[in-house]
């Protein structure tokens, strides 16, 4: 570099390495780290194992929806294809006998005898093309007991196909109890209706049955029509029997889609969000839902997520205890090795500083110099010294006295401080009026400028000296550069060579500076 076009240095020469400072503030990130670690592993684990069984709840109640669903399904198939093969088999007799030959006792007690081996019949019917009661498994049949008005009737009368026929849930007119009617046409010879065979099923006969499973007070067992009326419910509604499911998201979604499922929905009935298990038979036109409210699948997990949860805060919070305790012994050490550091530190400033100027003494210089030899050695670049000293000091002394001496020598030391700017470089005082400014990184060029700078700050002190031509405090200056990399560099040798400087400076006429080496 030439010139004071230097870059800045930021090299303390009073300042030893933070090691153990770093090696303490490490400790307490470690200590810190690892506290928040294992707090983080705690929670993680205890995450992964909540997340774990709420699935794994979840899958035990799609399992239990699942298999809900097949058992009701199949019960409600089992029910409907005993009434569908009993009609069948009663409507190919009565059309092979025909209505006009039917014997009515002999049919009535057939009727009869068949509705006490199925429970799940309400009645056994046969009814004329008009609508008239013509046989059943009553008792007594009721004079005038027409049913043409039903449904399931005017469906017969104008639908030839042979199936059985599964309707809507209504009232029977004799017991006054809902049933299920399962119907089936008659036919003439000729082809042409001859009336209906109808079996009904107590509608209790599935509420009994959805009884007796073991679900939550909130979940729903559910048999509906294809097309989404519901035929039984539990818990059983009376004014719930009758209404559409059309508009649900397992009729408008799943079951287009496929006839066996499990979905998580809001029910339309109650407005209950549960899991449901839903199926649609292929026999027959019937759909059957199971379903569990998502309260009570989530309860027990819920109870285990607090549990564990109490019991991970207690764990965290132990840790956290010790941690801190832990935490509180190291900052107390690291408080103590700081202030033993700083201790040190004062001490070791005290060694190497100047009590009566501030700045650095002769084995602070001693110490940098040959540090940045080395340092200059290595990387190629200049360094340069200044030998200051005060121009007819004794004198001063003789006729101030030395307390205004020490006074003068003070304020030279700011001086020279307020002029050299840089961190990195370094000004002691090394010994009585003298002083030395060590310039790293500086050829001679820059030296010689800052010697200058240091020469007019002391000279604008203007301190009196009555002893001194001028009239006021001045000094002399001697410089010294050299370039480790290709001279060989001694820090005795290169004082010298500014001390030699200096005498010339002084023999010269003082207030001015010389210098040596090649800039």
């Amino acid at each position: 570099m030439l010139g004071r076009d230097r870059p800045e240095l930021t090299t303390d020469h009073a300042t030893p390495p933070p090691s153990r400072h770093a090696k303490a503030g490490s400790t307490l990130r470690l200590t810190v780290s690892f506290m928040l670690v294992v707090v983080i592993a705690f929670v993680a684990v205890e995450s992964w194992r909540t997340w774990r069984d709420y699935r794994a709840a979840f899958a035990s109640a799609r399992d239990s929806v699942t298999n809900l669903a097949r058992a009701t399904a199949q019960h409600a198939e089992d029910t409907i294809r005993q009434v569908d093969v009993l009609t069948a088999g009663l409507c190919e007799r009565v059309e092979g006998d025909g209505l006009q030959n039917m014997d009515v006792k002999r049919i009535h007690n057939l009727l009869v005898q068949q509705s006490k081996i199925m429970p799940q019949l309400h009645g056994l019917f046969i009814y004329g093309p008009d609508g008239q009661w013509i046989v059943t498994d009553k008792e007594v049949t009721p004079e005038m007991a027409n049913n043409a008005d039903r449904d399931y009737f005017q469906y017969h009368r104008t639908h030839e196909d042979r199936q059985v026929r599964i309707g809507q849930v209504v009232e029977s007119r004799s017991t006054h109890d809902l049933i299920i009617p399962i119907s089936r046409r008659l036919n003439n010879p000729d082809g042409s209706f001859a009336g209906v065979l109808l079996g009904t099923v107590k509608v209790s006969y599935f509420v009994d049955y959805y009884g007796d499973f073991r679900i939550d007070d909130k979940g729903a067992l559910v048999l509906a029509l294809r097309d989404g009326t519901i035929l039984v419910r539990r818990p059983f509604i009376a004014q719930v029997v009758g209404k559409s499911l059309a508009g649900s998201e397992i009729f408008k979604t799943y079951l287009p889609s496929a006839n066996t499922g499990t979905a998580q929905i809001k029910a339309v009935v109650d407005d209950t969000e549960r899991l449901y298990g839903y199926r649609a038979l292929t026999t027959y036109p019937l759909v059957v839902e199971a379903g569990l409210s998502r309260d009570s699948i989530i309860a027990p997990w819920r109870r285990d997520l607090l549990k564990n949860g109490l019991v991970l805060v207690f764990l965290i919070l132990v840790l956290s205890t010790f941690g801190l305790i832990v935490l509180n012994q190291l900052r107390q050490r690291m408080a103590m090795e700081r202030e033993i550091r700083q201790a040190h530190q004062t001490m070791r400033d005290m060694a190497l500083t100047d009590s009566l100027t501030g700045l650095g003494n002769r084995r602070r210089l001693d110490a940098a110099l040959a540090d940045e030899i080395r340092l200059a050695r290595r990387q190629g670049s200049a360094l340069s010294l200044i030998m200051l000293d005060v121009d007819h000091f004794k004198r001063y002394n003789d006729r101030y006295g030395h307390a205004a001496g020490d006074d003068c020598l003070h304020a030279v030391g700011q001086a020279i401080r307020q002029a050299v700017k840089r961190p990195g470089d370094l000004a002691v005082r090394y010994g009585g009026e003298e002083f030395t400014v060590l310039l790293p990184n500086t050829d001679g060029a820059g030296a010689a400028e800052v010697a200058g700078q240091i020469l007019q700050a002391i000279r604008s002190l203007q301190l009196a000296h009555s002893g001194h031509p001028l009239g006021y405090v001045t000094a002399s200056a001697g410089i010294a550069t050299a370039h480790p990399v290709t001279d060989d560099v001694m820090p005795a040798t290169l004082l010298k060579a500014a001390d030699t400087c200096l005498y010339q400076a002084k023999q010269q006429g003082r207030n001015r500076w010389c210098s040596a080496g090649a800039p």
